[in-house]
């Protein structure tokens, strides 16, 4: 075994057909995983090796169901046996109620992994899968669980914060060469005083400190910035919340050189205080 395994992470994510498997995978995925979808258990082992010598495969996720058949049964086992060896690993079972599920197969039109009535074949999952849910280290109830939601019990079985697994851009912007598309909070600060105006100043860019002591030096600036900032920081939670993994706010003035350049930057190293990780981009500012 490799001497950095006590650095690695396995988390089996299985469960119930249609208790949300596939949605559970993406949101490690977006949570920066390496997810592999229905890994034949026969190759399990030899994956686990592959990951422990990896340098990029810290955090692996793999999902699997009851197409893998009686060979789950070797599941737990398994599992033991790669504890044994110093790896860490979990298992996420995802379950929901019969009525759920059989609603959801009949909304999607899937057809089940066992064939036949779904009802039927639900009832036959949970008896192959019972050995499973019994060694999960957690069992999520997703019948009335909306994705966002889902996301939050993933982030606390992770060990993550509330806001801080979620990746924040914050970019500036000139209004005379168009909004950034992907913006998902648009801000405006061409009310502030232009630099552009000021003599010394049009060279510049709001990364320079003349031109940010100019702008700190108008009474609305400061205030502007303190209140924004904690309508910012106030949204975040609502915005995971709802399943946002990325969030990009862009910030965009006349030019995009002066006040959202400094705008930007202000909010940016505001939110990388405060412990989020965020990037910085100046879309316009050699334009």
């Amino acid at each position: 075994m490799s001497a950095s395994a006590e650095d690695k992470k396995l988390f089996f994510i299985t469960g119930v057909s249609g208790a949300g498997k596939s949605q559970a995978l993406k949101v490690f995925e977006d949570f920066g995983w390496f997810c592999v979808d229905n890994l034949p258990i026969a190759l399990l082992d030899q994956f686990a090796q592959l990951a422990l010598k990896s340098p990029r495969m810290t955090r692996v996720a793999l999902g699997m169901d009851v197409r893998e058949g009686r060979l789950l049964s070797v599941l737990p086992p398994l599992i033991k046996d790669l504890k044994s060896q110093g790896l860490k690993v979990h298992v996420l079972f995802l379950d929901a109620s019969d009525d759920a599920i059989v609603r959801r197969f009949s909304e999607t039109r899937h057809r089940h992994p066992l064939g036949g009535k779904v009802a039927d074949a639900v009832k036959a999952e949970r008896r192959l899968l019972a050995p499973i849910k019994v060694a999960a280290d957690r069992v999520i109830d997703t019948t009335h669980l909306a994705l966002g939601e889902l996301k939050e019990k993933i982030s606390e079985t992770l060990g993550l914060t509330r806001t801080r697994e979620m990746t924040l851009q914050v970019v500036s912007f000139g209004y005379k060469n168009g909004m950034p598309i992907d913006a998902d909070i648009v801000m405006d600060v061409r009310f502030l005083p232009n630099p552009h105006y000021v003599k010394g100043l049009r060279a510049k860019t709001g990364l320079d400190a003349p031109v940010q002591k100019y702008i700190l030096a108008q009474p609305i600036a400061r205030r502007f910035l303190n209140e924004w900032r904690r309508v910012i920081t106030m949204l975040l939670p609502y915005y995971v919340k709802e399943g946002k993994s990325y969030l990009t706010i862009a910030v965009g003035c006349t030019g995009g050189r002066h006040r959202s350049v400094f705008c930007t930057r202000w909010l940016a190293q505001k939110l990388r205080g405060s412990g989020h990780p965020v990037q910085e981009f100046h879309r316009d500012i050699d334009a």
